[in-house]
């Protein structure tokens, strides 16, 4: 069992369910043109998210980490008519681009684009919420203040996903001196612990390697 393994399923199975989508590829090759860290989530994964926020009826969504807008494409077109995402993205370049990828995908007018700190633009957008779905996918280290948001904002009922949870095995390293690795870890202790969630991590491998996906149930 080996990456290249993963990434071959992973085509397999792309391959099956995910066909040829022009819009996800312009976004991706965008982002690439412009620089960005290539850490978005693979093409099953966004489909993952659609699928989830179909299946609870998802309205309104509320993203932290936004790159270049591949996930957020992923999540608008899940929504109904009158639906919106609101994402927050810390670096003004990743927003522009992420902007860019929206309007070419035509959901410019169902995205709002939030540049800042996530920790300093969550009060603004509370106004917005309460969320059906919350997905964070952002600097590691502050995942634990943005469960506490997420509980914060989304419905009884709604979901909270949080990705890169596992950081390769590398999560279960009590003495790890890395920040991301130490964030993930004491965002889990809080998750599992909390009364207002029904929680899980669901390990995952793919073309992005071997990673986790935390899933929770708002109560």
């Amino acid at each position: 069992m080996d990456q290249s393994l993963f990434s071959a399923v992973d085509g397999y199975i792309e391959s099956l369910f995910g066909a040829s989508d022009p819009i996800l590829e312009h976004a991706l090759k965008s982002s690439d043109d412009n620089g960005l860290p290539e850490i978005q989530i693979s093409a099953n994964q966004g489909k993952l998210l659609y699928l989830l926020a179909k299946l609870i009826g998802a309205k309104r969504i509320l993203e932290i980490g936004t790159l270049g807008g591949y996930s957020t494409i992923s999540l608008a077109r899940a929504l109904p008519e009158g639906g919106k995402v609101v994402t927050l993205e810390y670096e003004p370049k990743h927003a522009e681009v992420a902007s860019q990828n929206l309007a070419h995908a035509g959901l410019a007018d169902r995205v709002q684009v939030v540049v800042g700190a996530a920790l300093e633009t969550l009060p603004s957008v509370e106004s917005e919420g309460p969320f059906d779905m919350v997905f964070i996918d952002a600097d590691k280290n502050n995942y634990p203040g943005y469960l506490e948001w997420a509980l914060k904002l989304t419905r009884p009922g709604g979901l909270i996903l949080a990705d890169n949870i596992v950081r390769g095995g590398a999560v279960i390293d009590a003495d790890s001196d890395d920040p991301m690795v130490q964030g993930v870890r004491r965002f889990n202790e809080l998750l599992c612990d909390d009364p207002r969630a029904e929680s899980l991590v669901v390990q995952l491998v793919g073309a992005k390697g071997y990673d986790g996906l935390a899933i929770a149930r708002r109560v």
